[in-house]
């Protein structure tokens, strides 16, 4: 991360801890949440994504008041950090519990978006989650050739976080690309968190 010579950046990466995954028949690794098969009727692991979501938000409450704030990742990674914009906008995570940080930017590469089904109606109810949806930027990437996390379901997550009113979502394809990144994608990131974040002055 520390190659991409953003300037006045920290770099927090925290590694996810160890549990069985579904997916790879109950083997334990490395995982921020348990998922199964990635499907339109795919079962989301609330719970784990809450805890997760609530490690990450504790690490960066740590953080001065005057920083801006965001939440990137890859497949895994990104489907934590677009969770994360979810529960940002609606104020608070699935337990109900008040989500604390005042996040300014998204990343989710290779990811997707659980619980997109419910997303709309969910910040449809709340004039200050619409507020805080429609204020957020965040960027999807996403390759054609993925096979791992499918490309329909980074261009669902993005279509899904649009209809719920999340304004500055963008979604970036990259064709022929598996699941993986190539410096032209880390390239767009890097100028969309510069402008962003407003970073072009302070180099």
């Amino acid at each position: 991360m520390e190659s991409l010579r953003l300037p006045n950046v920290k770099w927090i990466c925290p590694t996810a801890p160890s549990r069985p995954v579904s997916s790879l028949g109950g083997f334990t690794c490395t995982a921020w949440f348990d998922v199964g098969e990635i499907s339109e009727d795919g079962h989301d692991d609330l719970e784990g994504l809450d805890a997760s979501a609530s490690h990450i938000a504790n690490l960066l409450s740590a953080e001065p008041a005057d920083v801006q704030v965001g939440i990137g990742g890859v497949s895994m990674g990104a489907a934590i950090s677009l969770y994360s914009a979810t529960c940002y906008a609606l104020g608070r995570y699935g337990t109900g519990h008040a989500y604390p940080i005042n996040l300014r930017a998204v990343v989710g590469l290779s990811g997707w978006l659980p619980g997109w089904k419910i997303l709309r109606g969910k910040i449809e109810c709340s004039y200050e989650a619409a507020r805080r949806a429609a204020s957020l930027p965040i960027i999807l990437t996403h390759g054609t050739s993925d096979d791992v996390v499918p490309y329909r379901f980074g261009e669902k997550s993005a279509q899904s976080l649009g209809m719920a009113g999340f304004r500055q979502a963008m979604f970036k394809p990259y064709e022929g690309l598996g699941h993986y990144t190539v410096p032209k994608e880390m390239d767009e990131v890097v100028h969309w968190l510069t402008t962003r974040l407003g970073l072009e002055g302070s180099r």
